[in-house]
């Protein structure tokens, strides 16, 4: 029987020294932007999406190493959009896992400019092909493309808005069910659709491991919404 609670930690171990060896550090010039990135990456995150990824490869054949940089890019995406939510005109929050968040150390501008750089780092590290020798093309670019859809306006960003137009309303349970499905879920199912695909999963594999994450994402985001009320 598998320790669920040694295998995340290993995964976590893993995610986090390949995002330390990924993302360029403060040597590079301007030093602030690559400063403020790794803040927010390495301030303390459980590395769930990776660790998805990596889980739906490995389920399927496929191995950790193999699916590193793109369970990478899946952080660097999240990381973002914390950064962002985190900001005056969104949840306006000073802090985060216990530390000062991403625009109170470095500024909204620098902030900013952080979550946007994350996300491009994440898109420049799943499209470089020195990773990808050991998979056919058409599978990477279908990742690239599900990652783009989930975080998009029919996914994260679409979740988002719903979620700032029904601030202070009642909210019935469609309404709500669309939000939990598109802000949150949404990169969660794709991050085990990305493992699955990447690992050559067949079409049925794929399915059932799409219906796993998206109830996962599911109760993510009703614990979430739990806590936030306690």
């Amino acid at each position: 029987m598998v320790d669920i609670v040694r295998y995340l930690q290993e995964q976590k171990a893993l995610v986090d020294e390949a995002l330390a060896r990924y993302l360029p550090g403060e040597e590079h010039y301007p030093p602030t932007i690559f400063q403020a990135m790794r803040y927010s990456v390495f301030a303390g995150g459980k590395r769930v999406r990776p660790n998805l990824a990596i889980a739906a490869a490995q389920a399927l054949g496929g191995t950790a190493a193999e699916v590193l940089p793109c369970a990478c890019a899946l952080e660097c995406i999240h990381t973002y959009s914390l950064i962002h939510d985190d900001l005056p005109a969104l949840d306006n929050d000073d802090y985060r896992r216990g530390r000062l968040t991403s625009h109170k150390v470095f500024g909204e501008a620098n902030a900013i400019l952080a979550g946007d750089a994350l996300l491009t780092f994440a898109f420049e590290l799943m499209g470089d092909a020195r990773h990808w020798k050991r998979f056919r093309p058409e599978r990477v670019v279908q990742v690239i493309h599900e990652v783009a859809y989930a975080i998009g306006t029919f996914g994260m960003i679409g979740g988002q808005v719903v979620d700032l137009e029904m601030e202070g309303q009642d909210i019935d349970l469609p309404t709500l069910q669309y939000m939990h499905a598109h802000k949150t879920g949404a990169l969660i199912r794709t991050s085990v659709r990305c493992g699955a695909i990447l690992s050559g999963g067949s079409s049925a594999a794929v399915t059932a491991l799409t219906d796993y994450g998206t109830h996962i994402g599911l109760a993510f985001q009703i614990m979430d919404d739990i806590l936030d009320v306690r």
